[in-house]
């Protein structure tokens, strides 16, 4: 009971409603801060591997000033280094559509022409594969 005697009593004042909405306000502020720092942190450490032209020594020196001096270092490299990193985003950002539309004709196919259409009806109303409606229709529909 020594212990609970010496104790020194701790209470707290209500603040109201709006004292605990700006803490609140206060606490998603920091977290939107620390998101966006982590998105721009990793953005550089991505930006830094992107990078073909920086040797792995200047990497590793990047890196290592990311970790014991953070904030600083990520405002120095987006300073010094922020056009080429968005010419490296462009970049793949080219390669990869350029690579989708790729895949996209190579699945799809080549567009036929009308008339090429028109001629693998023909040759499937020769071979009694269809009737003469059906190659006017597909006809129709080749030339409309």
């Amino acid at each position: 009971m020594r212990f609970i005697e010496n104790a020194v009593p701790i209470s707290y004042e209500y603040q109201g409603f709006w004292g605990s909405f700006w803490d609140i306000i206060w606490w998603f502020l920091w977290i939107f801060f620390f998101m966006a720092y982590l998105f721009a942190l990793f953005a550089v450490i991505g930006d830094l591997f992107r990078d073909h032209k920086l040797n792995g020594w200047w990497k590793a020196v990047w890196i290592i000033f990311l970790i014991f001096v953070p904030f600083l270092t990520l405002l120095v490299y987006l300073i010094a280094r922020g056009s080429g990193m968005a010419q490296r985003s462009a970049k793949e950002a080219s390669e990869l559509q350029s690579a989708q539309d790729a895949y996209i004709k190579s699945v799809a196919g080549g567009a036929a022409s009308p008339a090429d259409e028109i001629a693998k009806a023909k040759s499937l109303l020769d071979a009694g594969t269809i009737t003469q409606a059906e190659y006017d229709a597909l006809k129709a529909k080749a030339l409309g």
